[in-house]
């Protein structure tokens, strides 16, 4: 079969490659291609934030293995969380495979604590993600884990470079919560054990090795393999702000991954029998056997993906921003209630003209045309609509710079998102105030939707 990896860059898709390749041909998407040539793998650029790459990327594709989450970087500045960003991406994903005519998904997400619905942002967005491939029409396997061990990994770096720099720990609560682990040679068997399974699809199931341990366990195993002594005490009174402050002074971690990863350990991600994915004959490795393996490859100077800033151009911004979405209503309404609300919006400065599929945010005087765009029906539907940015003195004139209008969750939210915009004036001009302008541009939208809600 052909199978896409969406996520091949990171370090479960590179080993995931390198196993699939052996039985199968291997798309590897990866927003650059700059790799070394393999007669067995075909690298696909793709940008995943966009339909058009999504549908490209997956074109003539059997199953598509989808590893990727937004908490790195994708733009220089980012107005909008990280789940609205997943949300994104996983849609584009679920459209472009649905219109390809894939036969099956494979979702690695999150493990999903059963005895709480109090779960933090990270977690929350895996299982927002999960949603949207489960109410797709293509079938789909979820695969749910906690802590994948492998050298790359942020987790596991991040816990390494404790133990290696800190002789003396003093740990907060969130390292005693309780875990499932799994080494990265058995999330990479398990995946590729589901590919072309009919008998797992539209299953969701449970991922980890076979020990439940928790976090300060782990870093102490670590130090025990690596023949060094280190003392770790329990202080309850550390924050989980305080820890991500902490965990980034001594780790050189970004603070927008470790603050997510920190929030989600309150909770204990174990295995439900229930939904335990049992692999005939295959037995997964212990926690000791997984860390020794991991070390074995680790190179502290070899920053994880995850750590590595944003492999866009200088200067491109991406706003995001998530409104209920009224009852009734979709995202063709929404965007049409924009271009009625911005001609009434105007501040005393602007003046904004729609004409036909051409919308022209202008300064009053003199009448400069500040901003334009343009509505593009030939990929726009009644759930998603797009507009493309051509310049204007504030914006350059882009191929790819665009403003959507999308439902997302099964139209219970549309998202309002502008992508590859690249502005004109000085950088630090812009992000002190084109870019304030537009958040509160955006909120006022939200208030006039929740307005006319009422009053129709």
């Amino acid at each position: 079969m052909r199978v896409a990896i969406a996520g091949a860059s990171g370090f479960v898709g590179k080993a995931l490659v390198e196993v699939l390749k052996k039985d199968h041909e291997v798309v590897a998407l990866s927003r650059s291609v700059n790799k070394q040539p393999d007669s067995k793998v075909q690298w696909r650029e793709c940008d995943l934030f966009s339909l058009l790459d999504a549908e490209k990327a997956l074109s003539d594709v059997d199953v598509a293995v989808y590893l990727v989450h937004s908490m790195r970087p994708s733009a220089h500045l980012i107005q909008g969380t990280f789940d609205d960003l997943d949300l994104i991406v996983a849609d584009n994903f679920v459209r472009a495979a649905e219109k390809a005519g894939v036969k099956q998904i494979i979702y690695l997400g999150g493990m999903r604590p059963d005895d709480t619905d109090e779960v933090s942002p990270h977690l929350r967005s895996r299982w927002e993600v999960e949603q949207v491939f489960r109410k797709s029409s293509v079938p789909t396997t979820v695969l749910r884990a906690a802590i994948i061990l492998g050298a790359e990994g942020s987790s596991f770096h991040i816990m390494t470079r404790l133990v290696r720099r800190l002789p003396v720990m003093l740990c907060p609560a969130w390292t005693r919560t309780q875990s499932q682990p799994m080494a990265l040679k058995d999330i990479v068997f398990s995946l590729s054990h589901c590919v072309g399974n009919k008998e797992y699809f539209n299953q969701v199931f449970d991922v980890g090795g076979p020990e439940v341990v928790s976090y300060s366990s782990m870093m102490l195993k670590i130090a025990k393999i690596c023949g060094l002594r280190r003392r770790i005490f329990r202080f309850p009174l550390v924050t989980p702000k305080l820890s991500t402050l902490w965990v980034c002074l001594i780790t050189k971690a970004p603070k927008a991954l470790v603050r997510p990863l920190v929030e989600g350990l309150k909770a204990s991600l174990i295995v439900n029998p229930k939904r335990a994915l049992h692999i005939p004959g295959y037995h997964f490795m212990n926690v000791e056997e997984a860390l020794t393996e991991a070390l074995k490859d680790y190179d502290e100077s070899k920053a994880p993906l995850a750590f590595q800033g944003t492999p866009s151009r200088r200067h491109v911004v991406r706003s995001v921003q998530r409104i209920s979405l009224p009852k009734g209503k979709t995202a063709e309404s929404v965007a049409k209630s924009y271009q009625e609300f911005l001609p009434k919006m105007q501040p005393g400065f602007l003046k904004v003209e729609v004409k036909d599929n051409w919308i022209y945010f202008c300064w009053r005087f003199p009448l400069v045309r500040l901003l334009v765009l343009e509505y593009a029906p030939q990929r726009s539907w009644s759930h998603r609509q797009l507009f493309y940015v051509r310049g204007g003195l504030l914006a350059r004139k882009t191929v790819r710079g665009r403003l959507e209008f999308r439902e997302v969750l099964g139209g219970e939210y549309v998202i309002a998102a502008i992508h590859d915009f690249e502005p004109r004036i000085p950088w630090y001009i812009y992000r002190w105030t084109q870019a304030l302008f537009h958040l509160w541009v955006m909120n006022q939208f939200g208030a006039y939707l929740n307005k006319k809600e009422r009053t129709s």
